[in-house]
């Protein structure tokens, strides 16, 4: 019996037939060419430049394939299959490294991604083909994160690998790679935390604490269109996890000797006004890491000294070099506990794609405290959308699409916000007109002003903007904090 089943088997393959056993469908072996890379060459896979093979690491035999993405490229390899109509595969691979991707377009579109750990980790995703029979299997890192390892690619399912020779593909220019959209759950509507009687709607600013040819500002010059100022940034200390903050002496020169009692004293001045005064931890130079229990103390312990210090009224967490969810949301649940009533966070857009990314993870781990969430929509790239399509950073559908992740994830619409350069001076790339930030916060609040994406409901409690930075806004001569705070108060 068992030969039989084997030998109807291969005439079924052979016929490009499924062949249904019970409610089971007869499995070939893996139907990739070259799944292991053990050719010594990317013979069978579409690649770009940055891709080869390797033999110094390898989970299973002699080579793995190794590509290191780029600020512009995202080493992607390919590779076309012919699969069954309407038929259940399984992709897996083993990968090691930062933000490494494997999925499938095409006959379907589905994807799983890693945001890294120590050693070789397995993906594996398992998805029902349409009715084309072309499949793509693609792997991919994301920009300009360090080089990813990948091995052992297996494709489950009947179907035709396609004819290689022994020779590499030609490079060629990778097209934008598909991310991974955010599960769809239902979206809470508990009571907002209490975060400092700030109004419905708010507008966050970073204020400089250091001349990069911005336009120096002391702290009470900030106009009353910001809500809330962050402080950027503190600084890490020899402390693991600890931060201090020290006003920086060539911004207090330019400033006419602007002194730490001095700053203090536009602290209370600027609360007095109604503002909220925050210091933000990390930045792009920033080193802080909160890793471990200890570090995680020491972080709250010294945060908490800076509020009982200089009168802060929270925490922003801008950290671009990874995050711990565990050990910093129970450092912020200290500092909240400790008088840190304002928590925000502004992670890149890459950090908030899914809800298995540890910024993700960590404001949900802290919704019942958290403030808001200030998405950098900066910096990035094109990005998918909730509903998997892909946009580019500077238009409406950049800023609707990518909230939308992160309010079908988990967060409540007064938690999510758009983070955005107050000028073409403030960021690399993703600048967009105040205009355009009223548009698409009017369409996510009221359904009005949207672009080609349209969210399915709309959200009056969406929170409002952040902009990097109020020195360079002040420099345009507040161009994004006039413009936007009057589009706020035509919010629901």
């Amino acid at each position: 019996m068992p030969a039989l089943v084997s030998l109807l088997a291969s005439v079924a393959l052979a016929l490009g037939v499924t062949l249904a056993l019970g409610t089971s469908s007869a499995s070939a072996a893996n139907i990739l060419a070259n799944p292991g890379f053990e050719s010594g060459s990317l013979s069978g896979w579409t690649c770009t430049a940055t891709a080869s093979v390797v033999s110094t690491q390898a989970h299973d035999g002699s080579h793995s394939l190794s590509a290191a993405p780029s600020g512009s490229d995202t080493g992607q390899c390919s590779q076309q299959v012919t699969v069954q109509p309407n038929t259940a595969y399984k992709l897996s691979a083993w990968v090691q490294g930062s933000y490494v991707y494997l999925g499938v377009s095409g006959s379907a579109t589905q994807n799983t991604w890693t945001p890294g750990a120590n050693g070789w980790q397995q993906l594996s995703l398992s998805f029902t083909t349409g009715s084309s029979t072309s499949l793509t299997v693609y792997l991919h890192g994301w920009y300009g994160q360090p080089a990813y390892l990948a091995d052992d690619v297996n494709l489950d399912g009947p179907g035709t690998p396609p004819t290689t020779s022994t020779s590499p593909t030609s490079p060629t220019t990778s097209t934008t790679p598909t991310t991974p959209t955010s599960p769809t759950t239902t979206t809470t509507t508990s009571t907002p935390p209490h975060n400092g009687d700030l109004p419905k709607h708010i507008l966050t600013g970073y204020w400089q604490n250091f001349d990069n040819g911005a336009k120096t500002l002391r702290l009470a010059d900030v106009p009353t269109t910001y809500n809330v100022i962050a402080i950027a940034f503190a600084d890490a200390t020899t402390t693991p996890g600890a931060v201090s903050f020290t006003l920086d002496p060539a911004l207090s020169s330019k400033l006419g000797g602007y002194t730490d009692a001095q700053f203090r004293e536009d602290v209370k001045t600027v609360q007095a006004r109604g503002q909220k005064v925050i210091i933000s931890v990390g930045g792009e130079k920033g080193t802080i890491s909160v890793g471990d229990s200890s570090s995680a103390s020491n972080f709250a312990n010294s945060v908490k000294q800076l509020i009982s210090t200089y009168g802060f009224d929270g925490v922003d967490i801008d950290l671009e070099n990874g995050i711990n969810a565990t050990y910093m949301g129970q450092a912020l649940r200290s500092i909240h506990d400790g008088g840190g009533s304002v928590i925000t966070m502004a992670p890149q857009t890459i950090d908030m794609q899914s809800t298995q990314g540890g910024y993700f993870q960590l404001a949900l781990n802290v919704k019942d405290i958290l403030t808001v969430v200030n998405m950098q929509y900066y910096n990035s790239g094109a990005m998918n959308g909730c509903n998997g399509n892909v946009y580019s950073q500077g238009t409406v559908d950049f800023l609707t699409a990518l909230s939308c992740i992160q309010l079908q994830g988990g967060l409540r619409a007064d938690q999510v916000a758009f983070g955005l350069p107050s000028s073409g001076s403030a960021a690399g790339g993703g600048y967009q007109s105040p205009s355009n930030v009223v548009s698409a916060m009017n369409c996510m609040a009221k359904g009005t002003g949207c672009a080609s994406f349209k969210p399915s409901t709309t959200y009056p409690e969406f929170r409002g903007a952040m902009t990097w930075s109020i020195n360079w806004d002040a420099s345009n001569g507040y161009s994004f904090a006039n413009t936007v705070s009057a589009g706020l108060k035509n919010l629901p």
